[in-house]
């Protein structure tokens, strides 16, 4: 028996094992996010103005207390504008504090957009130059951040969020955290 016969059958088996894979993978909504390093590690350290008060400054020491959900976004995003009325039903459940972050905007475009749809925010920090950003590995909007109560970074969601995701990511996330506050 020629054992060459049976190499175009094992690379078809093969192949159709990686397509199967793929198939698998592909019903995950999130499957282009990259994996954030940050996840289980202290936020990055940052000093940003808050956008309704330009002159006060906030850092990452200042948010610490309490968890909170940073969501990155800006008025120039065509998915933060779908993102935002999730984000607004979500916020008025005052469930965490939702810290804005707006990424590389104009300060007066960012009041406009708020002023337009509305601020769910329990406060904006503004990166005007972007260089913050780097720090969380942001590399678009919209993306979002549960940080606990210590300041470690406990989830992350690249792209709009849905109720869906809040549901069965987000909440389950939170409710780790209030778990391991409780066992404190």
């Amino acid at each position: 028996m020629n054992k060459a016969r049976w190499i175009p059958l094992i690379v078809v088996a093969a192949l159709g094992v990686l397509l199967f894979a793929g198939v698998l993978l592909s019903r995950n909504p999130n499957r282009d996010a990259l994996p954030s390093p940050l996840i289980g590690k202290p936020a990055p350290a940052f000093r940003l103005p808050v956008l309704h008060e330009p002159g006060r400054l906030v850092t990452d020491r200042d948010l610490r207390g309490a968890p909170y959900l940073l969501n990155v976004w800006g008025s120039w995003c065509p998915a933060c504008r779908d993102e935002h009325p999730v984000l607004t039903r979500f916020a008025e459940t005052k469930r965490l504090r939702v810290i804005g972050f707006n990424w590389k905007d104009e300060h007066a475009d960012a009041l406009r957009w708020l002023e337009q749809f509305g601020n769910p925010y329990f406060m904006v920090l503004t990166d005007y130059d972007g260089k913050a950003a780097i720090d969380w590995g942001i590399y678009g909007a919209p993306e979002t951040f549960l940080v606990d109560a210590g300041g470690t970074i406990r989830w992350k969601y690249v792209g709009p969020l849905t109720d869906e995701v809040i549901e069965k990511e987000l909440l389950p996330q939170l409710a780790q955290i209030d778990a391991r506050g409780a066992s404190l």
